[in-house]
């Protein structure tokens, strides 16, 4: 068996894998449309996080996430951090998923996740 380690740079591009990434945190489904942050408005597909004042607000076409937390003040930045690693693990999921691979996955102590993918089978 074959074990690969991989550390992955989050771009958000795909809608389903935010909706389930606010459902696996219990966060209102994301919103399409122009969204308010403190200086002004963006377009794209807004998540509301756990006490924030406005939204992370995820364009698809470029991803990135625009959001304004005042440095911590509007919003806990860990927040943010919990649903991009979400993000990460659901997108995982879904890719594996289309080839017919299974995933398992398994919390670690440090707060990271380990995913499991088992190739052509079930894990």
């Amino acid at each position: 068996m074959l074990s690969h380690i991989v550390k992955i740079k989050t771009e958000v591009r795909d809608a389903a894998a935010v909706t389930a990434a606010c459902r696996r945190r219990q966060l209102a489904d994301p919103v399409f449309g122009k969204h308010r942050l403190y200086r002004g408005e963006v377009e794209g597909l807004a998540v509301r996080l756990r006490d924030w004042t406005y939204p992370a607000v995820c364009q698809l076409e470029t991803g990135e996430v625009q959001y304004d937390n005042f440095n911590g003040h509007w919003g806990d930045q860990r927040e943010l951090d919990s649903f991009l690693q979400g993000y990460a693990v659901e997108k995982a999921r879904i890719e594996a998923r289309k080839r017919g691979h299974t995933v398992t996955e398994q919390a670690l102590a440090d707060g990271s996740i380990k995913l499991i993918v088992q190739v052509g089978g079930v894990a």
